[in-house]
């Protein structure tokens, strides 16, 4: 079963005042309009950074649909990262393109420690809608964040600083920009940052675009921790499969009828690197799909520093280990070998 990552419920309930006052039909229609904008991208060729959010209609749409999934899938990231550099405690936070505030929250929901976030996006509205429901929060950081409009203009330079942070998070942002506009952020991340985290849509192109993230942050000298057991290029490249993960989403009732879906949850499909300057080890393997069970075996599918990604059996015989194995989920960290 995917990772539960619910929000806070200061988090939902601010949601639900929020869009309280603006017709379900209007949210609807603009929900339709965003997924086929999200889907197709940018058009080959396009020099243009112009906003998919053009509207406040827009900002409430995406935040209603988008904020749930967004969170689950950073916190998910987040906490990877958290078992294998567990001593790290970020003061600050700097979430670029952080919208409406997703990020921002499920940085806080897993370093509470944090003193200063600050969102960057260049749309005002939705830093506006994200500084309302950040008024809401328990966490004294996202109360007094800082929601600054900044902006990517068309030849890719960054025309406004990014902040120096412990933390720099960039969330869905990367499918939104063109490839020159990508280089530019990941490598003002990479300056501005000890820790510098990347999520992006588990599908297969939301991971061509991560694994060009991570093949820049490690150029630019930053030690991959997250998902991977090592720097080397990712073994799933130029097959017909991909890295990701999946965070379950519980639905609202609002939700469910701006997306016309009829379960109560969806699981949010991610890819993600984390990546850190200085030292930190990575996990020595990760498991990358759902364990298959047997009777008295289990195989996983293990993303291991030595092999590549390997099915690895674990068997009865194994005593503790295959205890754990029958407990691990998909996006686990694994040891590298079974004795």
């Amino acid at each position: 079963m995917a990772v539960v990552a619910d929000l806070p419920a200061e988090l939902r309930d601010g949601l639900a005042a929020a869009l309280d006052a603006v017709p379900v039909e209007r949210l609807a229609a603009s929900v339709r309009r965003l997924i086929e904008q999200y889907r197709t991208g940018p058009p080959a060729g396009s020099q243009s950074t112009a906003p998919i959010l053009a509207t406040d209609l827009d900002v409430a749409a995406y935040a209603a649909y988008r904020m749930p999934a967004t969170f689950a899938a950073t916190r998910g990231a987040l906490g990877h990262l958290r078992e294998v550099l567990p001593d790290f405690e970020p003061a600050s936070l700097v979430d670029i393109g952080g919208g409406t505030g997703a990020a921002a929250w499920a940085a806080t929901a897993t370093y509470p420690g944090l003193s200063s976030v600050t969102v960057l996006d260049q749309v005002t509205g939705a830093l506006a809608f994200g500084a309302r429901l950040a008024g809401r929060s328990a966490a004294l950081a996202l109360r007094a964040a800082e929601w600054r409009p900044w902006r990517i203009p068309p030849d890719a330079t960054v025309s406004a600083t990014v902040p120096a942070a412990d933390l720099v998070t960039i969330s869905y942002l990367l499918g939104e920009l063109t490839a020159p506009a990508r280089t530019a952020i990941v490598a003002r991340a990479a300056q501005s940052a000890a820790v510098v985290v990347v999520v992006e849509a588990g599908t297969p192109a939301g991971y061509a675009r991560t694994v060009e993230a991570r093949a820049a942050l490690i150029g630019y000298g930053l030690t991959v921790l997250a998902p991977c057991p090592h720097q080397r290029p990712c073994p799933l490249a130029g097959t017909r499969d991909w890295c990701h993960f999946a965070a379950r989403v519980n639905r609202s009732p609002l939700h469910r009828r701006l997306k016309a879906a009829t379960l109560g949850h969806e699981d949010e499909k991610y890819s993600y690197v984390a990546a850190v300057h200085g030292g930190g080890a990575p996990a020595p393997g990760r498991i990358l799909r759902h364990p298959q069970f047997r009777k008295g075996l289990v195989t996983l599918q293990v993303c291991q520093e030595s092999d590549g990604v390997t099915p690895v059996p674990v068997s009865k015989r194994h005593g503790d280990l295959y205890r754990k194995a029958r407990d691990a989920e998909w996006g686990d960290a694994w040891p590298a070998a079974v004795p």
